[in-house]
């Protein structure tokens, strides 16, 4: 089965490893191909949510489509709806797969935050014993910048000092942290993530899309 993820940003790759876990949850025994619609390679991307979701499905043809939008601040509804419309507008003109919407609070990079062990091997430094400080899962929803925070402990977990720890590079490590974790199960504790996977699940139930495959 094909799935296109709809990027709101560079690093939602990092969302393609959680995605086809959570697939997997559902049941799904079949070879997965994730497609990931990276707005950098898109040439002149439309601005409006609708023309960049029409673009997106004619480069990445699909079985089933993830739109991600971070909330950063918005209420949660606001960015389910605009989804739901840019959808809707799109339904009226095309043949649209079935649809997940993946939206937490702040931005993807704090659903991250909760495996110490995959975040100290991203930064190549697995049997570290700096103290990293990782939030709690019910802090998550809470910080306000995620990303930055995840950079920092990436940072702090590679214990390198000097000029090196200066060249050390942790934004495409990020990615590399999702690819490590095996269990995406904790994140069911935090709101976001749990009506994604709500979503997830009607929308494979009722579009039968896992007896078909």
């Amino acid at each position: 089965m094909r799935f296109t993820l709809v990027a709101d940003g560079p690093s939602d790759r990092a969302l393609i490893p959680i995605l086809i876990w959570s697939i997997r949850r559902c049941g799904a025994k079949f070879p997965i191909e994730p497609q990931w619609a990276d707005p950098r390679l898109i040439p002149n991307p439309p601005r409006r949510l609708a023309p960049k979701i029409d673009l997106s499905l004619k480069l990445y043809p699909c079985e089933l489509l993830f739109v991600h939008r971070d909330a950063e601040g918005q209420p949660f509804t606001q960015r389910f709806e605009e989804i739901a419309e840019a959808m809707e507008e799109l339904g009226r003109q095309i043949a649209i797969p079935p649809f997940v919407r993946v939206v937490p609070v702040r931005m993807m990079e704090a659903w991250l935050l909760q495996n110490e062990s995959a975040i100290r091997m991203a930064a190549d430094n697995p049997n570290g014993r700096t103290e990293l400080g990782l939030p709690s899962i019910r802090e998550v929803e809470r910080i306000h910048d995620p990303k930055d925070v995840l950079r920092c402990l990436l940072i702090e977990a590679c214990g390198l000092q000097g000029r090196r720890r200066r060249n050390f590079r942790p934004n495409w490590r990020v990615y590399r942290i999702a690819e490590l974790i095996e269990d995406f199960s904790i994140l069911d504790q935090i709101p976001a993530f749990a009506r994604f996977s709500a979503e997830l699940e009607a929308t494979l139930t009722a579009t039968r899309l896992l007896a078909d495959h």
